[in-house]
């Protein structure tokens, strides 16, 4: 079960470590001049390359987690409110992680989503990482409830 856990939290942080940084690439996806085409695709193949490979961390950060959670029990029984409280908060990392994708197709076209949000907008939501993995740490390592 150790293994299971430690390859859980590698791929847990390498996910979320790609979702702290794409939006950081679409502050400056945002801040590129209209006339700078060869800046904007230079970042643009940086966002594509970051959500592959956001994506290939994702499914083995899911299926560990299910592994320990149906596998092993992890959360089962009273007392684990915890877990509970954590599966909404991966379900809102899921949902960035998608909801990252529409960003960056909405790049790749100018009537899109991307570009009609500003510099600052885009700092913003690059929090939104940060606090759901604030969240889920504290929920995990403190059980609360």
């Amino acid at each position: 079960m150790l293994w299971v856990k430690a390859f859980h939290i590698v791929f847990v942080a390498s996910w979320f470590a790609a979702l702290f940084y794409l939006p950081r690439i679409f502050v400056n996806l945002a801040m590129v001049p209209a006339d700078s085409h060869a800046e904007r695709e230079r970042l643009l193949l940086m966002a594509h390359k970051l959500q592959r490979f956001a994506t290939l961390l994702m499914v083995p950060a899911l299926l560990l987690g299910l592994w320990l959670w149906l596998g092993f029990g992890i959360g089962r029984g009273a007392g684990n409110g915890w877990l509970h409280a954590k599966l909404v908060f991966v379900l809102g990392a899921i949902g960035l992680h998608h909801y990252n994708r529409r960003l960056l197709r909405g790049f790749e076209q100018p009537q899109g989503p991307g570009p009609r949000r500003t510099h600052r907008w885009f700092r913003v939501y690059n929090e939104s990482a940060v606090l759901l993995f604030i969240a889920i740490v504290v929920l995990v390592v403190v059980k609360p409830f």
